[in-house]
């Protein structure tokens, strides 16, 4: 049984963690517990795109899950005010406690009711875990306290007098704030075990920055990249046609506050533009200002006098990019090459459209590609801006550690958009910098291996320079898994007339995506295993106010944008989903836009969400139905030959010392 040398190797180190049989025994019995807890809750987040203040509250109240708790608690023993209130002091303690003591309460009597009724929602949200882990999630100051209130019953003869003066204590040595605020965050940790994030955190919103601040503290979390996250990544890394796409969509929407929390200097910027579009009116370039957002008329000018500047250099800086990457086969999205400049017209596939505008003074008819030499130091400082920026940097990081382009959990199949299809519904082939042909999952993790190796110094020049430039092809790439369409029709939609040259054809996944046998051929592919297997994913928005279903294919796909971003709320009819796949199943919550914080603490009002029961399963799923589960059985494996090895004298125990 134990011939294996290298078995025997590996028991000696385990022993290094186990050296006794009472150590190896204590963990098997503590490892066989877990199997049988229930499992943790999953929520599953997708196109956040910089809504951080409905992002951070759809964590705090779970989802809705917390609401759903406190109302099962505490039923009609409490008012449904009084429920609201307790809800709001879980999601925002400090501001709530700060409301509380200035409403004129008995304060003290206020603290009393609110420390049980916390501990009784802790209770709950703790029951599914070890005592060893919720002991992991407690805040030090007040790690006993908590631990003791949680495992002990106010209504025990004996022990109810304990407790009462634990509380007691709290509140008179002016603890009680500090521990309540404690405790509510120990609540709203408690509340999801895991959380994916299916891809695309940035643009759009105002909030992208905070959204990531937020990420780098959680517990457990991970990430499928969208495509507005590469390009990010791809303006971090160097990429200049990323950069000036991320300034674009900035500008587009009047959101520059994420590129001034990360440091990037629009100065030079603004300065070309008014010396080059001074006069130009630059119509079509006028930002889109979101919900009751307001800019005066010098301002907007001058905004659109920036769009312009950065989408001309955008155009310039992605030809560039086509012309040195032939093989991607995208040189005729050279747009500023289709421009009859003496009759203002386009000429695209032969045929003439009309143009918007011609006014390009940075062009030169001959060579339109060129960047002028101010364009060429605007790009340079531009550049540099975004290199030196250490919070862009740290968050970049955040991404590259918690991501890749695909993940397998629990039989989920998790990834932004999709993947590359042929038209019969078979994995299309991809060529890659190597010239192999790589598909399925073998794309997928080689395209990871692309993107990582642009911000690793032990690749070579070579490499590095094409995962710099590849950032683009992900962005807007025929066969990019994170694009899937036949181009994208961002000059166009700028200046011409005709609306059929903006269609942006979507790749074969998404017109197959509905077929059960498709999903069932990619997740084979993928090795995922299991009686309930799916795939998840966002980028395109659910249309759920024209009774789009995001359960398709038969209940194998579930697809999870559902337009967390305000321009997007008109188009989705709702302001983004949360798939809960809890002990229970699996639930899709559907929210409601949310307004903001201060309203919320103020008045009470929390997100109104309906849940779509989606999956439930015939019991309760534990530890031992999930991966980690997979995972703690092979350790008890493992263990349970390190007993044999100590048993039969193969390995020897060693000596505690005092």
């Amino acid at each position: 049984m134990m011939n294996n040398e290298t078995q025997t190797q590996y028991l000696k180190l385990l022993s290094r963690s186990f050296p006794t049989i009472a150590d190896a025994s204590k963990e098997i019995i503590n490892l066989k517990a877990i199997l049988n807890l229930p499992k943790g809750t999953e929520h599953f987040l997708a196109d956040i795109h910089g809504e951080s203040e409905a992002f951070q509250h759809i964590l705090k109240n779970a989802s809705g899950n917390i609401k759903r708790k406190v109302n099962e608690l505490f039923g009609k023993s409490i008012s449904d005010a009084e429920k609201k209130e307790l809800c709001m002091l879980i999601y925002y303690p400090e501001k709530k406690l700060q409301l509380i003591k200035s409403s004129g309460c008995d304060i003290d009597n206020c603290y009393h009711v609110t420390i049980h009724q916390l501990v009784n929602v802790c209770k709950d949200v703790s029951s599914k875990y070890t005592r060893s882990k919720v002991r992991k999630n407690l805040p030090k100051d007040f790690s006993y306290i908590i631990e003791e209130l949680l495992h002990e019953r106010s209504d025990d003869y004996n022990k109810g007098a304990y407790v009462n003066v634990i509380v007691d204590t709290i509140i008179t040595t002016g603890r009680a704030d500090d521990f309540i605020i404690a405790l509510c965050n120990v609540i709203q940790r408690l509340a999801i075990d895991t959380l994916h994030i299916l891809g695309d955190i940035y643009d759009r919103g105002h909030g992208a920055h905070y959204v990531m601040d937020t990420l780098r503290d959680y517990h457990s979390w991970d990430i499928q990249w969208g495509n507005h996250d590469i390009l990010w990544m791809g303006a971090s890394a160097g990429n200049k046609a990323c950069i000036c796409n991320v300034l674009r969509l900035s500008l587009r929407y009047a959101n520059l506050d994420t590129l001034e929390e990360y440091g990037i200097n629009l100065v030079p910027l603004a300065t070309f533009a008014m010396e080059v579009y001074g006069d130009d009116p630059c119509v079509e370039f006028i930002p889109k200002l979101q919900g009751g957002e307001t800019m005066d008329e010098k301002t907007k000018l001058l905004t659109a006098r920036m769009h312009k500047a950065i989408s001309i250099l955008q155009f310039k800086e992605e030809a560039r990019i086509f012309n040195r990457r032939e093989e991607w086969q995208m040189t005729d999205r050279s747009m500023l090459n289709t421009i009859d400049y003496n009759r203002g017209i386009c000429i695209i596939d032969g045929n003439e459209y009309p143009m918007t505008s011609c006014s390009f003074p940075t062009v030169d008819a001959e060579n339109p590609n060129e960047l002028t030499a101010e364009e060429t130091i605007l790009m340079d400082k531009l550049l540099h801006s975004f290199a030196v920026s250490e919070r862009l940097r740290k968050h970049v990081n955040a991404l590259l550690s918690h991501g890749c382009m695909y993940a397998i959990y629990n039989s989920n199949l998790l990834f932004h958009a999709s993947i590359p299809l042929n038209e019969d519904g078979t994995l299309k082939e991809i060529t890659l910098n190597d010239d192999k042909k790589y598909s399925g999952r073998e794309l997928m993790h080689r395209i990871g291996m692309i993107i990582r190796s642009a911000f690793e110094q032990d690749a070579t020049e070579k490499e590095r320079e094409f995962a710099k430039d590849y950032f683009l092809y992900l962005w807007c790439g025929k066969d990019s898994p994170l694009f899937d369409k036949s181009k994208m029709a961002t000059f166009e939609r700028y200046f011409l007339t005709d609306k059929s040259i903006f269609v942006e054809e979507k790749g074969a996944y998404f017109r197959l995506r509905n077929d059960e046998e498709i999903c069932d051929k990619i997740l084979d592919a993928f090795g995922v295993e299991g009686e309930n297997r799916h795939i998840i994913n966002g980028h395109v928005p659910v249309h759920a106010s024209r009774g789009e279903n995001p359960i398709k294919a038969n209940g194998k796909l579930m697809v999870i944008d559902g337009g967390f971003s305000e321009p997007y709320h008109k188009e989705t009819g709702i302001a983004g989903y949360t798939l809960v796949y809890h002990s229970k199943g699996f639930e899709l919550v559907q929210h409601e836009p949310f307004t903001n914080a201060a309203e919320a603490i103020a008045t009470g009002s929390d997100i109104k969400s309906r849940t779509q029961i989606v999956e439930m399963s015939g019991r309760r799923l534990l530890v031992a139905d999930t991966d980690k589960g997979r995972e703690i059985r092979q350790q008890i494996e493992q263990l349970q030959l390190l007993l044999y090895a100590y048993r039969h004298g193969i390995i020897k125990e060693k000596e505690k010392r005092d």
